[in-house]
């Protein structure tokens, strides 16, 4: 009995030095090249927390690490059509951002949207497209189209990169094709892998880093989504944005909460932060994306105001879509044609 009473409160001050020892601490998990460091110092100085981020090059590397366990991430940015993913796998911490105090800042558009009804896990990170970037020093022609890495041009033939985003590459290759987001017919899929498997030939590499390859000349072409083509062109002004006619995605990557977070209370800290405008302005002014948040545009660089990778032209608006989540039999068959991709 003497025993039991002397343990009890040793286990309570062992729990009770484990928490505060995480007090300071947040781990984030997000996309690489992202996360603007200035934010993270401005975060650390008002909350006295140590922040590290970790980086990841593509929702199925994030999924799969997550899903493995013994990450020790507390916050992870899955792109909105993901998100419902996590969910269903029990991965995500309800955190209630719609009751946060900042939450009055997220844009109406924002608010309520069809991966997270009401935002009961999610903050927006920033939103933009997916299309291609071309150097037109090496290209001049027509841009505005995926044939660029699925037909490439004689010019740009062995010069592509194609970034390893699966669902990004995948739907594109079906809005080309003449199919729809999600699709499961197997006629469309087998031409969707077939003009993969025809056009990978012709690429030069399946790379994340972009934006400093676009910028040196390394990539005179390449899929890629609209802020990083931005900062590429702000080095290098032969760089320009396409809109691929086929179809294009459209997307918003989302601060979520993950389950078996150790540092909660930090990470909500966060979530609320980031939907203060000259907060969400911080992370555009750095990646050069739109972020969903009302009043923000105020604290934005000037440059960003009419840019051509951020207003999209009129006449090719209406190709951009948001991607559903994919029941699990597409997304089954989506894995195969990129694992068939890889070899």
């Amino acid at each position: 009995m003497h025993i039991l009473k002397l343990a009890l409160p040793a286990a309570a001050l062992l729990a009770t030095s484990t928490a505060a020892f995480a007090a300071g601490e947040l781990n984030i998990y997000n996309w690489g090249n992202y996360t603007n460091p200035e934010l993270i110092e401005k975060f650390e100085k008002a909350y006295d927390v140590k922040v590290t981020v970790t980086d990841y090059d593509s929702n199925t590397t994030a999924l799969t690490k997550i899903e493995a366990g013994g990450h020790g991430f507390d916050i992870v940015v899955p792109t909105g059509n993901y998100v419902p993913i996590y969910v269903e796998k029990g991965l995500l911490l309800e955190s209630r951002p719609d009751q946060m105090e900042n939450f009055k800042n997220v844009a109406e558009r924002w608010r309520d949207v069809p991966w997270d009804p009401g935002r009961h896990y999610t903050v927006p990170w920033q939103w933009g497209t997916t299309g291609v970037a071309v150097n037109t020093a090496v290209y001049s022609g027509d841009i505005n189209t995926s044939a660029i890495f699925l037909d490439p041009p004689e010019e740009l033939v062995g010069k592509v990169n194609v970034v390893p985003e699966m669902n990004d590459i995948i739907n594109m290759t079906i809005f080309y094709v003449g199919g729809e987001a999600c699709t499961t017919d197997k006629t469309v899929l087998r031409k969707v892998r077939d003009t993969l498997v025809a056009a990978k030939p012709k690429w030069l590499s399946m790379d994340y880093g972009t934006t400093d390859k676009l910028s040196n000349g390394e990539y005179p072409a390449t899929v890629n989504w609209n802020g990083s083509t931005f900062r590429a062109r702000g080095n290098n002004p032969t760089v320009a944005y396409g809109y691929p006619k086929e179809g294009y995605p459209l997307w918003m990557d989302a601060v979520a909460i993950l389950a078996d977070a150790k540092n909660v209370e930090n990470a909500k800290l966060f979530q609320n932060f980031i939907m203060e405008p000259e907060n969400a302005a911080l992370i555009s002014a750095f990646a050069r994306y739109a972020n969903g948040i009302d009043g923000s545009s105020e604290f934005m660089p000037e440059e960003m105001r009419g840019a051509p990778e951020i207003d999209t032209p009129a006449e090719l608006a209406e190709a951009g879509q948001f991607l559903p989540t994919c029941p699990p039999e597409a997304r089954d068959l989506y894995t195969a044609i990129w694992t068939e991709l890889q070899k």
